[in-house]
């Protein structure tokens, strides 16, 4: 009897403080603009996800100095999906507890896909500076997504492209990590070799993500007699097939995409790495605002800006310049805002088509040369007829 009394009294004082602690989030919600920031920010592929994330809170840095974003201060809400789509779901559902008004991220295709359909149904419009997969845009079921880096058909055909027009290869094998970015591009670049007839796919086939031992494929390659190896992939796995590959004295073109085009890859590769081919973002540092965000990252972190860091700039930038065109934070008005304003980035002058990429953004090819990636001339091939 003495407990329930206690009960009946404790109850609506717990719910009395619950009520008052949810409203004094509403209102901390009210009074600034919430960034969220998801991606990979720790284990295998943080240097993919840092990046962008540093790029974010070096552009709200900017955007707080000059008032914020519609008189409001800008606030970062960041949260780490490691790149893993059963963790994305969780780290969605978090950033849309938190009452973000935007998200920048996911990093990983896979990752942004899973968490795609929660913040569709939240109302948020999500942008990520590096997720390729095309479906993601193309297929008409993420009218909330955006990106700031080209899909993977284009990168597909590029490195495609590259290996028959360029390197002149008639033998090649593509290989794929089986996740959403990785098999994605891989069918893509099957696709575009078949399609041209200029060359043979030898051999297709997934790997295992994480093994120790690409021993069994990397033999596959050389008994398929295939002159040019297409990855796609992350740098993790690619650096283990071109160390076992070099060991075996095999002299392969091996040919990737912008999960390997990274400096992490060159250090775990050492020696190997020497040669490989990737495609990546189109190199924009010679644009003075691109010149400027790199000073500022080099200023604030004493260290060079990683993979997709001028994708994440300007991301965050076109984020926030649609809010404070929109004059809103809701869904329909921040959407409209991006494909209709353009907006000055490092990436260029870019703005949005109906599918949400951002027009005027493409991939280059990269080889690395002396331990860095350098720019190198490409021949894309032509698109193959899509079939009715």
């Amino acid at each position: 009897m003495v407990v329930k009394s206690s009960t009946r009294i404790f109850v609506p004082w717990l719910i009395g403080v619950g009520l008052a602690f949810m409203l004094s989030g509403f209102a901390a919600a009210a009074d600034t603009i919430r960034l969220g920031v998801a991606g990979a920010h720790s284990g295998d592929l943080a240097s993919y996800g840092l990046p962008t994330k540093r790029a974010a809170e070096l552009v709200v840095k900017e955007y707080n100095a000059k008032g914020g974003v519609l008189g409001k201060k800008v606030e970062i809400l960041a949260e780490d999906d490691v790149c893993k789509p059963e963790v994305a779901t969780n780290t969605a559902t978090k950033l849309v507890s938190g009452g973000v008004h935007v998200v920048l991220g996911h990093i990983c295709s896979g990752a942004t896909k899973t968490a795609l359909g929660i913040y569709k149904d939240a109302g948020i419009v999500t942008m990520s500076s590096s997720a390729t997969n095309p479906d993601l845009t193309q297929s008409g079921r993420y009218p909330n997504f955006f990106r700031t880096i080209a899909s993977d058909d284009a990168q597909a055909r590029l490195d495609a492209g590259f290996a028959m027009d360029v390197l002149k290869v008639k033998k090649i094998a593509v290989l794929h990590d089986k996740g959403d970015y990785g098999k994605g591009l891989a069918e893509f670049a099957r696709s575009f070799i078949e399609a041209s007839r200029k060359a043979k796919v030898v051999l297709f086939e997934g790997i295992t993500p994480g093994a120790v031992d690409y021993s069994a494929v990397v033999n596959k390659i050389k008994q398929s007699g295939a002159e040019a190896v297409i990855y796609g992939g992350y740098h993790p796995e690619a650096s283990s097939i071109v160390i076992q590959m070099r060991k075996k004295r095999m002299n392969t073109y091996f040919i990737s995409d912008d999960g390997v085009k990274d400096d992490t890859f060159i250090k775990v590769a050492g020696k190997a790495a020497e040669g490989v081919y990737a495609s990546g973002p189109k190199d924009t540092t010679k644009n003075p605002l691109a010149i400027a965000a790199i000073a500022a990252h080099k200023k604030t972190y004493n260290a060079d800006p990683g993979a997709f860091f001028l994708n994440g700039y300007a991301a965050a930038q076109a984020l926030l310049a649609a809010i404070q065109k929109a004059k809103s934070t809701k869904y329909a008005a921040v959407a409209k805002a991006l494909r209709t304003y353009p907006v000055d980035t490092p990436l260029g002058k870019i703005k949005f088509d109906k599918n949400g990429d951002a027009i005027g953004v493409g991939f280059s090819m990269y080889q690395v040369k002396n331990g860095v990636y350098v720019e190198v001339p490409v021949a894309a091939a032509p698109a193959p007829k899509k079939k009715r």
